[in-house]
């Protein structure tokens, strides 16, 4: 295969708004390589995305905030916990787009520090100038915003309400046409990616690569992910349900097989977004021998999990694995204490 003959991902036909500048980058982590033995991994950074202070979530908004756009929705309204991500570049993205923002976010994670519950993302999202609901851990903040809505709409306002972590079959979009994007720097590189890893919260970014490679109808790497959020057999049951959701908007005849959902439980430690030892471990591993950042709620579990499954040769030898760095630096300052 080489760059003339390579399968296309038509995605015209959905509403799209740009907020990526262009491909982002995949890099060999050499050093990193080198002291793991083994495998050679490589990175793709999608944290270098500039909006907002970067980070994966920009392309599943481009979807998302193209398909509120088309909609008419002249606000946006979404959910997370305290220091999401994913609200804080919706946060961005109706900021570029003139749209009126409330971020509901929940104090799911137990942690009661000041940077935690002021530092951060948080920061960030006053920056924004956004409304920010802060309810309780316990809260239905998905039940909470369709509410909120509905009072919205019937002051008049056109709203749009976005899931967590954006991962609708809409948002997975964004990961479709990221597994598009994979295999065509990979084929310019002469390079072929035995894995992909991945961390898996709310599972839109397994899903979409997985629906976007099935869509291309190219031998699937292996999608490997760790989970972050909650137990493996779940996420695994959501994720393919997204995945199935999102090829079957790209392609009603296609279908993603159960066995190709590989989700690994072991870094979850005792739940979302509390720190592990492997995390922060990863962390300064990758910071101190290749000068990059991991956050410390999705990649730094996920890191954790290649490197461990690396030196213990689960990971072969001569295996060429590319792990996605999905952003999130704004959560190191909230986790200050950690490290």
């Amino acid at each position: 295969m080489n760059a003339t003959t390579l399968p296309r991902l038509n995605l015209s036909t959905f509403p799209r708004h740009a907020l990526l500048e262009g491909p982002t980058p995949i890099q060999p982590l050499s050093r990193l390589s080198a002291r793991l033995g083994g495998a050679s991994i490589y990175v793709k950074r999608d944290d270098l995305n500039g909006l907002g202070g970067g980070g994966n979530k920009l392309r599943k908004l481009e979807f998302l905030i193209g398909e509120a756009l088309a909609t008419g929705a002249d606000t946006i309204i979404t959910v997370g916990a305290r220091q999401s991500n994913h609200a804080r570049l919706t946060a961005a993205a109706a900021a570029r787009m003139g749209l009126k923002c409330e971020l509901v976010l929940t104090r799911t994670v137990p942690r009661f520090d000041s940077d935690y519950l002021e530092n951060g993302n948080i920061l960030l999202d006053a920056l924004f100038d956004v409304r920010v609901h802060d309810l309780s851990g316990s809260a239905n903040a998905l039940q909470f915003a369709e509410d909120r809505a509905s009072e919205l709409r019937a002051q008049g306002r056109k709203v749009y309400v976005c899931p967590l972590g954006g991962s609708s079959a809409v948002g997975c979009l964004g990961y479709a046409d990221c597994a598009a994007e994979i295999l065509a720097q990979s084929t310019q590189a002469g390079l072929s990616f035995d894995r992909i890893v991945v961390p898996n919260g709310s599972g839109g970014m397994q899903a979409g690569l997985l629906a976007g490679f099935a869509a291309l109808g190219v031998k699937t790497p292996v999608i490997a992910a760790y989970t972050v959020l909650g137990d493996a057999e779940r996420a695994r049951s959501i994720t393919l349900d997204k995945a199935n959701q999102t090829v079957r908007l790209i392609n009603e005849n296609l279908h993603v097989e159960a066995d190709a959902i590989s989700i690994d439980g072991e870094q979850l430690g005792p739940g979302y977004g509390i720190p592990t030892d492997g995390m922060r471990e990863a962390v300064r591993l990758l910071a101190s021998t290749e000068g990059l950042l991991l956050d410390p709620v999705y990649g730094g579990k996920a890191f954790a999990g290649l490197v461990k499954d690396v030196t213990s040769g689960k990971y072969a030898a001569g295996e060429n694995i590319l792990f996605i760095m999905t952003g999130g630096l704004p959560g190191l300052f909230a986790y200050r204490s950690e490290f």
